[in-house]
């Protein structure tokens, strides 16, 4: 059994290679409003203080503290927006409104609610009340010429906050990959049309849009590809000018009609590797074009997705500087298992309290089990015979 699996590589073997092959991209400039899902490409220093002036913190009233037991003169308003810097004097106040300015003389503010309020005056009423408080000071936030946020932060609605908060209106970031997707079988047929003998309705396409999306990467071309070397070596060399990185799905394996791999020679892809010693997915191919990455998928259903979580999402999270989603945890098996050695198994499995439950439809046609998985459960190579309750590593997918 063993001779089957010559000249096939084993899944680290096959997730280092990828690693070592890709490379980041190209840094560009996008308008604030385009950033999120980014990673940041260089260092982001404040241009000015932030607030730029001392600024009340609630409704209340802004005075000098030494004047906290006296009744209070309201000498003026300060609301939010004001431009105009008024002063107070001992003995007065101003009523002001959360994010208005400090009056020039006051240095602390009292909320509305623990004061009285007698004709023109106000009689504050709160113990506790400390200099200072309900005051945002200047650069409270952040001083002028500070660093705001470091090279590879994720962009993350906050982070787009904070940095429009102080100012910022560009930002260098990490860009998504651009990716085509060629999708070929002639036994392929469109959803919504009616099935002929010997077809079958296309959902690769489906799914890895549905993928991609959740990573806000929207920048994909499909293309349907016949079974046909040349229409196919031509699609995959223009794919291969216009975009980061090109997948195909279907036709790497060794059969009369698989001609992939042939594409791949002809528009002079270096391979990499093809075949992994691993279920499903083993004729998983990947290659290089000019810095491109070029993924083979093997076109079963539950083939793809599992390439796509093990293989091409970490290439993309490598290429554009981000985080990947799938986190790699220890579970336990919550009922005995047992497989060939050779290959690594990756279940399609649930995951809850602490264990995880492979699911029934293994199948790498059959998808019905991967909509219901929350998890890949990964089986070692050699190993045969796992027992209940036995550690084994899982791969959370994003919901």
């Amino acid at each position: 059994m063993a001779a089957n699996f010559i000249n096939m590589i084993d899944v680290s073997e096959a997730r280092s290679l990828i690693k070592q092959h890709i490379t980041t991209l190209s840094p560009v400039k996008l308008p604030i409003q385009k950033a999120q899902h980014h990673t940041l490409a260089e260092d982001v220093y404040a241009s000015y203080d932030i607030p730029a002036f001392r600024q009340s913190s609630m409704d209340g009233y802004a005075f000098r503290f030494e004047d906290r037991n006296h009744p209070l003169l309201i000498r003026c308003e300060m609301a939010a927006g004001t431009s105009q810097l008024l002063t107070i004097t001992s003995g007065e106040t101003a009523r002001i409104f959360t994010g208005g300015p400090l009056p020039e003389g006051a240095d602390t503010v009292v909320m509305q609610e623990k004061t009285i309020l007698h004709n023109e005056n106000i009689i504050i009423q709160d113990e506790r009340l400390q200099m200072g408080a309900n005051v945002r000071n200047i650069g409270s936030e952040i001083q002028k010429q500070a660093l705001a946020m470091q090279k590879a932060n994720p962009l993350t609605p906050p982070a787009i906050g904070f940095l429009a908060g102080i100012g910022i209106t560009e930002l260098m970031v990490y860009p998504m990959p651009k990716i085509a997707l060629i999708v070929t079988g002639k036994e392929l047929c469109a959803p919504g049309q009616p099935l002929k003998f010997g077809q079958v309705y296309e959902s690769n396409s489906f799914a890895i849009k549905a993928a991609l999306s959740q990573f806000s990467i929207s920048d994909l071309e499909i293309i349907q590809a016949d079974d046909d070397l040349q229409v196919l070596t031509a699609l995959l060399k223009e794919a291969l000018i216009h975009n980061d990185m090109v997948l195909l799905t279907g036709g790497v394996s060794v059969g009369d009609y698989d001609f992939v791999i042939e594409a791949t020679r002809q528009c002079k892809v270096e391979q990499v590797f093809h075949k992994v010693k691993q279920k499903p997915g083993k004729p998983l191919y990947f290659g290089m074009f000019d810095q491109k990455p070029v993924f083979g998928l093997p076109g079963n259903p539950s083939s793809v997705l599992s390439c796509f979580y093990n293989y091409v999402l970490p290439a993309i999270c490598q290429m554009a500087q981000k985080i990947n989603p799938v986190k790699q945890i220890t579970a336990k098996l919550s009922h005995a298992y047992q497989k060939p050695a050779g290959l690594t198994h990756f279940l399609k499995g649930t995951y809850q309290d602490g264990f995880a439950s492979p699911l029934n439809a293994q199948e790498s046609y059959r998808l019905s089990s991967f909509a219901h998985a929350n998890c890949l459960i990964c089986l070692e190579e050699e190993q045969q015979d796992f027992k209940q309750n036995e550690n084994i590593n899982i791969f959370l997918l994003p919901e």
